[in-house]
């Protein structure tokens, strides 16, 4: 896939984002009743909110979390280490997010600000979606954080290894 600019600055100051799936990027099919990846929802969502920060944003793959291989893993990371950008933000499955930021975290990418974030609900079911408030954040902590990695959901940000999704009342919580 080619790469999406939204603006353009030097690729120090740019937020890269990666695409790697997960519910965030599902659509529905009314027909079949199945949830499904077509394409990512990123660029609409940015325009949508009329953001102005300048983000580069790259599909790596459209995956379910839970089907998600080491080789997808290592992938991911391969993208963030050969970034020239320091503002890294994932949009990840929630269920092996947690699994994914430690990967990242245990590779040494100690320069790099990394933010995963997903949502619980599809973009693609409208305003009952977590996915544009999670974005939201995603963004503003991404540039304010101090390197490292971490996960940002309903509204907060955890370090990689303080955080657990509490998969009984559907949120992430600290450890």
């Amino acid at each position: 896939m080619v790469p999406l600019f939204i603006t353009t600055n030097t690729m120090k100051n740019t937020i890269q984002i990666f695409v790697t799936g997960g519910t965030f990027d599902k659509s529905y099919n009314y027909i079949e009743g199945n949830l499904f990846f077509k394409e990512t929802h990123l660029p609409e969502m940015l325009k949508r909110s009329r953001c102005q920060l300048d983000i580069k944003i790259d599909t790596l793959m459209m995956t379910d979390s839970l089907e998600m291989s080491e080789k997808d893993t290592q992938k991911i990371i391969e993208a963030c280490r050969n970034t020239p950008s320091k503002n890294i933000l994932i949009t990840h499955g929630t269920d092996k997010m947690v699994e994914t930021a430690a990967a990242i975290a245990n590779s040494k990418l100690n320069d790099k600000t990394i933010i995963l974030t997903g949502a619980m609900i599809p973009y693609a079911f409208g305003s009952s979606s977590d996915g544009f408030f999670n974005l939201g954040c995603a963004l503003a902590f991404v540039q304010m954080l101090s390197p490292q990695v971490y996960i940002s959901m309903q509204g907060q940000y955890f370090l990689w290894n303080k955080v657990k999704k509490n998969k009984t009342v559907g949120r992430f919580e600290t450890i």
